[in-house]
């Protein structure tokens, strides 16, 4: 069975909202290594629609610049879900129906990771019903002060710690798993 695996960018005081304006300082060939092994590990990709929309609009430019990476971006299989959006490109199928039953059915499909990008609402659903498998934090030594944080809204969640990553940056790449 494949795992669900989120990676999410936060800063020390949990914001998770705009990370264009805070996380870039902090990209290194460390952080290129880490984020190649989770997207080289996957086949493919779990987007809600704020993220979907976001990365289509910049992705498919990025070859140029970001190589392989981008190019391997660019050609997994993406599974959108959002109950708004009609239609979908870049290589990208909208998940209609119930979400979790879904996402079920794409991780008991043969194959590598599924790596979910981005931290929303989709994510209430997803731990609601036990879907992912491995949060990868990417804790940025930053302060924003203010803006949206990690899992608002969520229930009461534990989870094992799997291991902490340091990067030479000071970003922290934390992995958790959900407590059995």
């Amino acid at each position: 069975m494949r795992k669900l695996i989120e990676s999410t960018f936060m800063t020390i005081d949990g914001v998770i909202s705009s990370p264009e304006k805070w996380s870039a300082p902090y990209w290194d060939d460390a952080y290129a290594g880490y984020a190649s092994e989770l997207l080289y590990g996957a086949d493919a990709l779990l987007l809600g629609r704020e993220t979907y929309e976001g990365f289509a609009e910049v992705w498919p430019l990025m070859e140029s610049s970001q190589g392989e990476y981008a190019v391997r971006m660019n050609a997994l299989p993406k599974y959108v879900a959002s109950r708004t959006l009609k239609e979908t490109t870049w290589n990208a199928t909208l998940i209609e129906g119930d979400v979790a039953e879904a996402v079920t059915r794409l991780k008991q499909e043969p194959g590598q990771n599924i790596l979910k990008y981005g931290t929303g609402e989709l994510d209430r659903t997803l731990l609601e019903h036990k879907l992912v498998d491995e949060f990868h934090f990417w804790i940025m030594p930053v302060v924003a002060g203010e803006g949206q944080r990690l899992f608002e809204g969520v229930d009461l969640t534990h989870l094992d710690f799997v291991r902490s990553t340091p990067l030479k940056s000071g970003v922290q790449v934390q992995v958790y798993k959900p407590k059995a």
